[in-house]
């Protein structure tokens, strides 16, 4: 008897409370715009650090090119954000805190050493492909979701990641990765 009861009870609050609807597409692709532009901030504010930080001239104008690039890209998301008529807001995104931690983490324990380039750059692309999977990710859910506008902003902005991990990759082969070959051969 008592077990019939407390099935009632159960079935009457459940009917009261309001029905949760179910999560759309176009949910997740408002979170998922939210998490990058959480994390677009973050990087506004790491990159100068690890400009500051590099020793090879050129990865540090690296990083202040992509650091206006990115500007422009929390520009472009703010479009996306007006577009859908929601505050441009971000939510924390785990990813890119630990992602910018371990870049921390490198500007700590290899200042000075001849590997810091190759650790700043080596987090630098671990941000790009980060940003390259998100925004890829978000490009394909406006298309589907026939957001033309946004998905060609997002495309834009995708375009400028896929160019800068490129960028990063020549710099690393063809001078970082080899300075700190030569400068450990040398002290060796």
């Amino acid at each position: 008897m008592a077990k019939r009861a407390k099935k009632r009870a159960t079935r009457k609050t459940a009917a009261r409370r309001p029905r949760q609807a179910p999560k759309m597409l176009s949910d997740l692709f408002l979170e998922t715009l939210k998490d990058i532009y959480f994390a677009e901030n973050k990087i506004i504010k790491t990159l100068p650090k690890m400009a500051k930080a590099a020793q090879s001239k050129e990865l540090t104008a690296a990083f202040n090119k992509h650091l206006k690039e990115t500007q422009g890209q929390v520009k472009r998301l703010d479009q996306i954000f007006r577009m859908l008529g929601k505050p441009a807001r971000g939510k924390p995104c785990e990813a890119i805190n630990g992602i910018t931690d371990e870049g921390a983490e490198i500007m700590k324990e290899f200042k000075g050493a001849p590997a810091l380039d190759a650790g700043l750059l080596a987090a630098a692309q671990a941000v790009e492909h980060y940003e390259i999977s998100r925004y890829g990710t978000l490009r394909t859910w406006a298309e589907e979701l026939g957001m033309q506008d946004a998905a060609r902003l997002l495309q834009a902005t995708l375009d400028e990641e896929e160019a800068t991990d490129h960028i990063l990759t020549e710099l690393a082969t063809s001078v970082i990765n080899l300075e700190a070959e030569e400068e450990y051969r040398a002290a060796a």
